[in-house]
């Protein structure tokens, strides 16, 4: 997908500031620490048409009116996706202004968690 270099210059902004991580630290991160969260930011239609097994769904568009109470403690580990790592690293960003010490955005999102085999539900 061909994205506007408004919406690019802001995820590279988010990406300067967030800590990004691959497929396979991601899941050795998940197996390493039984609390680590890994949450889908994608829209509900995205979610409901195919995603992580494990993972919980905090869209994009209510992350910050709804992390607070989801995920109480600051220094939980969140692992973010969406559906290539653009959208999670602004939501990375927008958690870690809020006062997350622990957030991470998955690189390449969705697409590569399928590519890599990751188990799937819908």
């Amino acid at each position: 997908m061909d994205h506007a270099s408004g919406f690019l210059n802001l995820v590279n902004d988010a990406k300067s500031r967030v800590n990004e991580i691959t497929i396979d630290h991601a899941q050795a991160r998940l197996a390493a620490n039984p609390l680590a969260v890994l949450v889908d930011v994608r829209e509900e239609a995205e979610w409901k048409a195919g995603h992580a097994d494990t993972a919980v769904h905090l869209g994009k568009g209510i992350l910050e009116r709804d992390i607070e109470t989801r995920f109480p403690e600051r220094d939980r580990e969140l692992i973010l996706y969406c559906g290539g790592g653009f959208r999670s690293a602004l939501a990375a960003d927008a958690a870690q202004k809020m006062g997350y010490r622990n957030v991470f955005s998955l690189a390449g999102g969705y697409k590569a968690m399928v590519a890599a085999g990751w188990k799937m539900e819908c």
